[in-house]
C-alpha cells in the first residue's frame, strides 16, 4: 500500500512543494467559491417568501392563502386581516415591524461576517462559519413562532367573537376557530438552509485544509495568511 504523499512521490522537491502549494490555493479557493455561492443563495432567500399558512373554512371552499417573507405579506393577507378582527387579534402588519425594516441589513451582515471568518478565523474556529448561516434561519423560525404566540395571546376580549387564547400552528395542521390551517415552509426558507449547507461544506473544506497547512501549529485565533491572501510556504523533506 502507497502511504506517500503527492509531493513525496515526486523526484524533484521544489516542484513537488509547488505542485501541493498549487493545489492547496485551489482548494483555498473551492472555499471562497462555496462563501459566495453561500452569499447568492441568502440574497434570493431574501427575495423569496419563506412561509405559508393556509386557511380552509364552508365559506372559503377555495382556501385563503397567507406568504411571509421577510419584506412583508403576500396572498390573501387583507382578507385574513379582516377575519381577525372578528376575533379580536390585531392586525398582520403590526407583527415584525422591526425585523421587515431591517431584513435587508441583516442579510447582508450574515454575509459579511460568513466571508469575514472564511478568511480571518484560525483553524480551531472553524466552526464559526456555520454559526450566521444557522442563526439567520433558527432566527426566522423563532422569531415567527414568538410573534402567533403574541397574537393568538392577546386577543380583544370585546370583539364580536370570542374564542379561547391559543397560538396558531406554525407547522403542519391546526384549527382556528372553524378554519383548518396547514402552514409549511417555502422557497425562501429552503435556500437559507441551502446556503448553511453550502457553508457546512466550506467549513469541513477549510478545516482539512488547515489540517494540513504547514502553519498550522502557529494558526492561533487568526490565519496567518487569511486563507487566500498569502503564500503558503510548503516544504518537502
Amino acid at each position: 500500500m502507497n502511504t506517500q504523499s503527492p509531493t513525496d512521490s515526486h523526484p524533484n522537491p521544489k516542484v513537488a512543494a509547488r505542485k501541493a502549494e498549487n493545489h492547496a490555493r485551489l482548494q483555498r479557493w473551492l472555499v471562497v467559491a462555496l462563501v459566495v455561492a453561500a452569499l447568492v443563495l441568502w440574497v434570493f432567500a431574501y427575495l423569496r417568501p419563506w412561509w405559508q399558512f393556509y386557511l380552509f373554512a364552508p365559506q372559503y371552499p377555495n382556501g385563503l392563502v397567507l406568504d411571509i417573507s421577510l419584506t412583508g405579506l403576500g396572498g390573501d393577507a387583507k382578507e385574513i386581516n379582516m377575519l381577525n378582527h372578528y376575533i379580536g387579534m390585531k392586525g398582520l402588519d403590526e407583527a415584525a415591524s422591526f425585523e421587515r425594516q431591517w431584513a435587508v441589513w441583516g442579510v447582508g451582515l450574515v454575509g459579511l461576517m460568513s466571508a469575514a471568518f472564511a478568511l480571518i478565523v484560525g483553524r480551531k474556529w472553524s466552526w464559526l462559519l456555520i454559526v450566521p448561516g444557522f442563526l439567520f434561519p433558527a432566527g426566522f423560525v423563532g422569531d415567527s413562532v414568538w410573534w402567533l404566540y403574541h397574537f393568538g395571546h392577546s386577543l380583544d376580549r370585546h370583539a364580536p367573537l370570542n374564542i379561547p387564547m391559543f397560538t396558531p400552528q406554525f407547522l403542519g395542521w391546526g384549527k382556528i376557530g372553524q378554519f383548518e390551517t396547514y402552514a409549511m415552509p417555502l422557497i425562501g426558507f429552503w435556500l437559507a438552509v441551502a446556503a448553511l449547507g453550502t457553508m457546512t461544506l466550506a467549513m469541513i473544506l477549510r478545516y482539512r485544509l488547515c489540517r494540513t497547512c504547514p502553519l498550522h501549529d502557529s494558526c492561533g485565533a487568526t490565519c496567518p495568511k487569511k486563507l487566500v491572501l498569502g503564500n503558503i510556504p510548503y516544504r518537502v523533506n
